[in-house]
């Protein structure tokens, strides 16, 4: 009686790995979450930022710079959000400088910052070394920002947001809000945007220091 033929088996650790390392970029979205969830977490109520009440003029430049400094210190989650959200709205109302953006952070996660070190870029059949895709990804970052109009909707929307954020400041009497001076200069949102670059470095860490 002739024995059954022998089935291949398939090794699981010959399969392709994918193109990003997944536990690290896993670690930087989970990290990323839970700073921005801290950040926000330290904003002020919306309704304290509106009260019609606490407006007046100020009665000069000085006084102005003074009302911002203030306020900022007090309602710096909130300023920090309306710039992300001028720069969002911005984006949104021009749907090819967003496409340009996204285009260029995936080329950073895919081809440099998540990929692993033993798998090279090759594109029409040419293999490129790590120098060689670093200095492809800051090229093509550079042209993008500065050379084309996704830069000027940048600024545009970051010089709208200050405008808001400068002129509430100038208009919004501090004297009823109760800082305290015992709180450090770098925390709550700006904490966020620290914790967020540490999440970063140290999620791609591991995996850049094999390329430098």
């Amino acid at each position: 009686m002739a024995s059954a033929p022998t089935l291949p088996i398939s090794n699981p650790q010959s399969e392709s790995q994918p193109p990003i390392a997944t536990p690290a970029f896993r670690a930087f979205l989970s990290r990323l979450n839970a700073t921005v969830r801290h950040g926000l977490s330290q904003r002020r109520p919306w309704l304290e930022l509106v009260d019609r009440s606490s407006f007046s003029r100020p009665d000069s430049l000085s006084e102005a710079a003074s009302r911002i400094r203030k306020n900022f210190s007090f309602f710096r989650v909130n300023y920090l959000s309306l710039l992300a959200l001028s720069l969002a709205l911005s984006l949104l109302s021009h749907p090819f400088s967003l496409l340009v953006l996204l285009s260029l952070l995936a080329a950073w996660i895919f081809l440099y910052l998540f990929r692993p070190s033993d798998q090279p870029v090759v594109i029409a059949g040419r293999t490129f070394s790590d120098r060689e895709t670093l200095g492809i990804l800051v090229v093509s970052t550079i042209v993008v920002v500065f050379l084309t109009s996704v830069g000027s909707v940048l600024i545009s929307a970051l010089l709208v947001g200050l405008a808001v954020v400068c002129a509430h400041g100038a208009f919004r009497m501090p004297e009823d809000l109760f800082l305290d001076d015992q709180e450090p200069a770098n925390s709550g949102f700006l904490s966020f945007l620290g914790g967020a670059a540490s999440s970063a470095a140290a999620a791609a860490a591991p995996v850049v220091a094999t390329r430098v």
